[in-house]
């Protein structure tokens, strides 16, 4: 059993190509001894992106404090505390805080999601949501 404040994971910078003042805290995963999947806090600063992505495994996503968009291809769904997002496999989507205050959720992703690769929208890396 893993008991901990989120204080206690360390949080690191999102440095994935197409990423704009992103933060993620890993709070379980293989590490901690869970076979099926990882728990992620992800933070995204007011302005803040993640990339225009997609990937051959689902997540589950829930939404702890903040504003903001998530885009289903060219969608775009409100974000705010309390919605749950389901992304999924190969979807492309990306997450935009678009309030004043950093927009944080929590994602959940099957463990064998660090083995399968990530494949970047085209337009990844150029800010075409508003």
């Amino acid at each position: 059993m893993k008991v901990c404040q989120i204080d206690d994971v360390a949080q690191k910078q999102v440095d994935m190509p197409g990423t704009k003042d992103c933060k993620v805290r890993w709070l379980v995963g293989p590490t901690d001894g869970a076979p099926n999947f990882a728990m992620r806090q992800f933070e995204v600063a007011p302005g803040g992106f993640t990339p225009r992505h997609s990937h051959p495994y689902e997540h589950e996503v829930f939404v702890l404090s903040g504003e903001g968009k998530v885009f289903c291809g060219e969608t775009p769904h409100v974000l705010k505390p309390g919605t749950v997002v389901y992304v999924a496999p190969d979807e492309i989507h990306q997450f935009k805080n678009s309030g004043p205050t950093p927009l944080k959720f929590l994602c959940l992703v099957p463990n064998d999601s660090m083995t399968k690769p990530i494949q970047q929208a085209p337009e990844c890396g150029v800010e075409t949501h508003q």
